[in-house]
């Protein structure tokens, strides 16, 4: 997002977009507002993008894209520098998008979340292409083509089981 945002305020920047489709001044204001609601930047609206941490210029970036009203959106790596609460918000942000999303990423268990459907890509050829959850849970094929099973498919012990042979009081 740094070489995206170069407006004095988020506002104008989320604006430029929709301004340079010859808008009006109303149409623009809707989709600028719609956007930044969006993305939850509202309230950074008057700031300069400069002064905007990591995660908000991701967003604020996002914004921008929205106030296109594009039909397909590409991500390429959007968890990548994002705090938790930040990467939170994008998640819930894209499971709620109406647009067609295509994410390229690493971060298999974002993938997890938001999509539906996985194309595993390795050396420019397609190897999977199908439900992300049966995909993940191909181990094999997952060690094939270095990648690790997602820690959240992968079986755990019953987190809340009784251990009543840990005593606290024992624990310098």
């Amino acid at each position: 997002p740094e070489d995206q945002l170069f407006s004095p305020s988020v506002w104008d920047d989320v604006a430029f977009g929709p301004q340079n489709l010859g808008l009006s001044d109303i149409e623009v204001n809707a989709r600028v507002e719609a956007a930044l609601e969006l993305t939850g930047m509202m309230a950074v609206v008057d700031r300069p993008p400069h002064h905007l941490s990591g995660g908000e210029k991701q967003m604020v970036a996002i914004a921008g894209l929205l106030a296109m009203c594009p039909r397909v959106l590409l991500y390429d790596e959007p968890t990548a520098s994002l705090d938790l609460r930040t990467r939170r918000r994008l998640i819930r942000f894209l499971q709620r998008s109406d647009e067609t999303l295509v994410i390229a990423s690493h971060d298999l268990e974002f993938l997890l979340e938001v999509c539906d459907r996985v194309v595993l890509i390795d050396n420019g050829q397609v190897i999977a292409d199908g439900i992300a959850r049966d995909i993940m849970n191909d181990q094999a094929l997952m060690e094939h083509h270095g990648l690790e099973k997602p820690h959240s498919l992968i079986p755990h012990a019953d987190p809340h089981h009784n251990r009543s042979d840990i005593n606290l009081s024992d624990i310098p």
